[in-house]
């Protein structure tokens, strides 16, 4: 699942990881992307020393590790600014995917709560764009999800040939052995939760600070381009 930053990404790992066939890794790719840019994230250095930074290492495991008994789905939430120039996208063959998106000024307004001078690159809409065309796969927008949860993973579910699973839509609270070392940092909503918050359509957003209007501006384009292709849920 590819996905940028406060996408509700957490909430849909949540989902599949609370189904029986199903086993999750978070974010997989973050320890190479903290080690090769030298970026400072909140909890930089617990995150680089508790993944692999090599990511040729990563996406063979990932390939070719055996699933659990009784599992037949290893869904994997990957952050798609993690993708580097540097890595080869023939090494993403292996997998089928699938794309989550928000509308920027949402995500931004969130994502400016944590870190508050965020970059184009920061955010990963380029990236899930150019991820897009490489792959192509389904592609669900948060507000449709969070508008109507189940009809969003019935409609998720059929376009990759997974029966739909109840259990998807509600989760004990609190954090999980599966959690990025990035948690608590992050997940505080989501350790809280114990399902998708329902948002009813067109509920005007929060205001977006002025400071970040143009960055949402440059976001735009590639959220239209992948909202093109967007599943179509009814409520």
């Amino acid at each position: 699942m590819w996905s940028g930053p406060r996408t509700v990404s957490t909430a849909m790992m949540r989902a599949w990881e609370n189904r029986s066939d199903t086993v999750v890794v978070d974010e997989p790719l973050y320890s190479f992307y903290l080690a090769a840019t030298g970026l400072d994230h909140p909890g930089r250095d617990e995150v680089i020393a508790s993944q692999s930074p090599d990511w040729e290492a990563v996406l063979a495991a990932l390939a070719c590790d055996p699933l659990p008994d009784g599992v037949t789905i290893g869904y994997a939430k990957h952050m798609t600014h993690h993708v580097l120039p540097s890595v080869d996208l023939t090494a993403f063959k292996p997998f089928r995917h699938a794309f989550l998106i928000r509308d920027p000024r949402l995500l931004l307004a969130s994502y400016a709560r944590v870190r508050s001078k965020p970059t184009l690159d920061d955010l990963g809409l380029r990236q899930q764009a150019a991820l897009f065309e490489a792959f192509g796969g389904p592609v669900i927008d948060s507000t449709d999800l969070l508008a109507a949860p189940e009809a969003g993973l019935r409609a998720l579910c059929d376009a990759l040939d997974v029966p739909f699973d109840a259990a998807m839509l509600s989760w004990p609270p609190g954090p999980r052995d599966s959690d990025g070392a990035w948690a608590p940092y992050w997940y505080e909503s989501v350790w809280r939760s114990t399902g998708f918050t329902r948002v009813a359509p067109g509920k005007a957003p929060a205001p977006l600070p002025a400071a970040l209007e143009p960055l949402a501006g440059q976001c735009l384009p590639y959220y239209q381009r992948l909202s093109e292709h967007k599943l179509n849920i009814g409520g």
